[in-house]
């Protein structure tokens, strides 16, 4: 359950360690967006930050998973595919409510092998990420996290969303966190599952619940296949 929080406090040590760089080197188990969320009860702006990767490998020669956070344009650069090996240095995320990726400030990136292209016709979907624009353009829909974690984790319509929601606009300090997952990919995706509707609080112990409707209006311009 979020915890209210009326003011950030770090940890002894915290910024020296956001500060340290790792370097790290790993294979590409999926890349989505990072996007953003910001909830006021009824209404919600998204933030366009860049691209999210997970990865199988090593952090400082450790063998473990992790995910790096990348802008938008080091992508365009490398166009970043399952299966590709990078290596990289990157800073500890300075806020975790704020992010879903452990690393960010990703820097001296290199791919050491690069995969085919991979194919698939039916989900999860891979191959390149398109850019910002077509995911703001398409709009998303909710998507169940046992579904994401399961079936989504790797397909680049996915989306995990680090979410800020203000409880209160005469007192903006009143903030929540938590994260939430999404789609971006064709309606007709045999593996969507929506799950529950999502219940936003609100000041004075009130709550808004957003319903099917809002995903309907925010893909309407879409088919079933796009």
């Amino acid at each position: 359950m979020p915890q209210k929080r009326l003011a950030r406090q770090r940890a002894p040590g915290a910024d020296r360690q956001e500060s340290d760089k790792v370097e790290w080197r790993g294979a590409l188990l999926s890349i989505q967006p990072r996007i953003r969320l910001m909830r006021s009860f009824d209404q919600r702006s998204h933030s366009y930050l860049g691209y999210s990767m997970r990865f199988s490998g090593t952090v400082n020669e450790e063998p473990r998973e992790f995910s790096v956070a990348v802008g938008k344009a080091a992508h365009e650069k490398h166009q970043f595919r399952v299966g590709d090996v990078v290596t990289g240095t990157a800073a500890h995320v300075e806020d975790p409510d704020l992010e879903t990726a452990q690393f960010y400030k990703a820097s001296g990136l290199r791919i050491e092998h690069r995969v085919e292209m991979p194919t698939s016709e039916a989900p999860p979907f891979l191959g390149i990420p398109p850019t910002l624009e077509v995911y703001r353009q398409r709009g998303h829909r909710r998507l169940a996290a046992v579904t994401y974690s399961s079936k989504c984790y790797s397909c680049i319509w996915g989306c995990e969303m680090a979410v800020e929601m203000i409880i209160d606009q005469w007192n903006p300090s009143q903030r929540r966190y938590r994260r939430e997952t999404f789609c971006y990919g064709p309606k007709s995706c045999r593996n969507y599952a929506a799950g529950p509707t999502r219940k936003v609080p609100g000041r004075k112990g009130m709550s808004w619940e957003e319903e099917g409707w809002v995903d309907e209006e925010a893909t309407a311009h879409r088919g079933l296949d796009d």
